[in-house]
């Protein structure tokens, strides 16, 4: 089966939700990937680590603005010139934009949330994540053409390949295209950002106040871990509002997610439950989220914090 995987790039870097979209790929059929913009050819090579064969690479500056009609006529390009039957994107804000429009244009299947690889003996039948991960439900695709928008984490990210090769794709782009302009843009700052973390560690109002946040930045740096926090942390402008993770902020699929000082109501929850791992911290025992921890520590955040990361510095060692 032919497969064209989406390419999505941060500062010249493929994404890692990305890597993981090739991994996806790969696991169906030959994989071709296609990136827009700016990044160097020795970058794109390297997606051949994760299962692409080959890499087509539409340079033209223009698409440095990540721009979703432009995207959206390029992708929708390279999915009829190369053949593929199916077209996988890592789920994302850009993804999602670009994809139900490419969808609609060539008139194919779209799956979006997909938690696990298709089962391809009687069909096509793909697993979705639904009502924030509360439910799943298989869905039949039956058109030619297929596009799946994969959940963080759905496969493990395949390491071993060669080097990809390399190619220009030259699209011819209407000036029509680009009549949307971005007049200017806010990114999160931090070493590891929430979006694209393997490991994040939140904190709640047991916290107490933005003073005592320390503890929480400490054990991130630590494990390489993003910061997020709860919503009523960020609503008293404790913590920067894109830090939010819950069913109103940052929803993330990390595999390891650890709670300090958060109780777990439902709408946090809703923005955390397809971690791989949940390790809750609270000294109330009643806290709601003990229910969808993986494992639990009833404490004192400032008591048990500073032995934990003392604890994982000496074990990372």
């Amino acid at each position: 089966m032919s497969v064209l995987v989406f390419i999505e790039t941060e500062d010249g870097k493929i994404k890692k939700s990305s890597r993981e979209a090739i991994s996806f790929g790969a696991a169906i059929g030959e994989v071709t990937a296609i990136a827009l913009g700016s990044v160097s050819n020795e970058e794109l090579a390297s997606a051949g680590v994760n299962g692409a064969t080959k890499v087509l690479h539409a340079a033209d500056e223009k698409l440095n603005a990540g721009l979703i009609q432009p995207y959206t006529e390029v992708i929708a390009k390279a999915f009829e010139s190369t053949g593929a039957e199916v077209l996988v994107t890592a789920k994302s804000s850009l993804a999602d934009a670009v994809v139900g429009r490419v969808s609609v244009k060539l008139g194919a299947a779209l799956a979006s949330n997909v938690s696990e690889l298709p089962k391809t003996d009687s069909g096509f039948v793909v697993k979705q994540s639904i009502y924030t991960g509360k439910a799943f439900v298989n869905t039949t695709l039956t058109t030619d053409k297929k596009i799946l928008a994969i959940k963080k984490n759905a496969i493990e990210l395949k390491t071993d390949g060669a080097a990809a090769s390399v190619e220009a794709f030259d699209v011819a782009l209407d000036d029509a295209l680009f009549g949307a302009k971005i007049t200017s843009s806010e990114k999160a700052e931090g070493d590891v950002l929430l979006p694209e973390a393997d490991i994040v560690v939140s904190g709640g109002r047991g916290l107490k106040g933005p003073e005592n946040w320390g503890i929480i930045e400490d054990l991130a740096k630590t494990l390489g871990a993003a910061t997020g926090c709860s919503k009523p942390v960020s609503d008293m402008d404790w913590r920067p509002h894109h830090e939010h993770v819950g069913q109103t902020g940052v929803k993330v699929s990390p595999s390891l997610y650890i709670a300090v000082g958060i109780s777990g109501a439902i709408q946090h929850l809703a923005g955390v439950n397809s971690s791989k791992y949940i390790v809750v911290i609270n000294k109330d025992e009643e806290a709601p989220f003990f229910k969808a921890a993986d494992y639990g520590i009833v404490g004192d955040a400032f008591e048990v914090l500073p032995k934990l990361n003392e604890a994982l510095k000496k074990a990372l060692a």
